[in-house]
């Protein structure tokens, strides 16, 4: 596709992280041709049903630049969210850039909760229990896997 705008000027390295259950961090850089007046937007949308956003809280570099945006009460749904970063400059016209991203995939899981060990000194060992990580979409606990690494001091 052909894209409007100054090569070089749209945004680079883009990544979103969820954590907490509901709160989700998106950074980038700035495109390393953008004129230095440039100022980037993101609108995103968590699923086709829900209306298109604009970040509420950028996160702004030195020159007051934003390259990034923390979200709250973010609600993980089986479909992509679509993310579009845009940007505009007196100088010249700024590519925009998109992408669609599965939000599971990029949560990270708090760890598992109540974890408890109870041992003996006889031959049976210890019992090892815990209760899952919280999360706000996954609803089978036995989708999750786990690994428990013992150290002998």
């Amino acid at each position: 596709p052909v894209f409007a705008g100054m090569n070089g000027s749209a945004i680079e390295n883009f990544s979103c992280v969820i954590y907490n259950i509901s709160l989700m961090n998106c950074t980038w850089q700035a495109g390393r041709d953008a004129p230095g007046d440039t100022q980037y937007f993101l609108y995103w949308q968590n699923s086709r049903d829900d209306e298109e956003m604009e970040c509420e809280l950028y996160i702004k570099d030195e020159n007051g630049r934003n390259t990034g945006c923390r979200f709250q009460n973010v609600t993980i749904k089986t479909e992509k969210a679509y993310f579009l970063v845009n940007g505009s400059s007196k100088d010249s016209v700024i590519q925009f850039y998109d992408e669609y991203i599965q939000l599971y995939k990029i949560e990270i899981l708090t760890p598992p909760l109540n974890v408890t060990a109870n041992c003996t000194r006889d031959s049976a060992g210890c019992i090892i229990t815990w209760q899952p990580p919280l999360t706000s979409h996954v609803k089978n606990k036995k989708c999750f896997q786990y690994e428990i690494s013992i150290q002998n001091k």
